[in-house]
């Protein structure tokens, strides 16, 4: 008979995460921003990551910018459209090793009513216990998105005729998650 492995399920550590953005401006400098309420978690058998199943949710109306008016300018219709649209959803659909550290996640990501595939690398940060006995596990996410594919069409044209708001959108997220009991 063969043995089955356990399927064990990893919760983020919203305390030691963090969700960032950067965005062109004027094509001359870079907007960092953030999400600072977020959720989601990894299932995986013990023992292996590979094969994980990896959902993330992250509360527009927590975008932070450190810069107000920007912040409720991004809430509105005019980008995300927190009030009709209030979260931005992944769900994976692969988690491939490429190689001791490296991962590529495949999945969908929902964001203002819209839904896309995505790819990003998944670098592994290695394994640990805190000083409280718990299992954590830590990852950095990078990739790029073309915000225009989601629906988030808004810009406005300098005096030569460039784009405000360049269409690329870089994502860093630096992940630690933890050990269900």
């Amino acid at each position: 008979m063969e043995a089955t492995q356990q399927l064990v399920k990893w919760t983020i550590d919203p305390m030691h995460s963090e969700v960032l953005f950067k965005v062109k401006h004027l094509v001359i400098s870079t907007v960092t921003g953030s999400f600072k309420s977020f959720t989601g978690s990894a299932t995986f058998e013990e023992g292996s990551l590979e094969g994980a199943d990896i959902s993330f949710s992250m509360d527009v109306n927590s975008i932070d910018t450190n810069q107000a008016q920007r912040d409720a300018h991004l809430k509105s219709a005019d980008f995300f459209d927190a009030e009709n649209y209030p979260s931005i959803d992944f769900q994976s659909i692969s988690f491939v090793k490429k190689d001791d550290e490296n991962y590529t996640l495949l999945g969908n990501l929902t964001m203002k009513g819209v839904t896309k595939q995505v790819e990003v690398n998944a670098e592994y940060g290695g394994t640990e216990k805190d000083g409280y006995g718990n299992q954590k596990i830590g990852f950095e996410i990078t990739g790029t998105i073309n915000r225009k594919e989601f629906g988030l069409t808004y810009n406005a044209l300098t005096e030569t005729g460039g784009l405000a708001i360049a269409e690329n959108i870089k994502l860093i997220a630096n992940i630690q998650l933890v050990k269900e009991a």
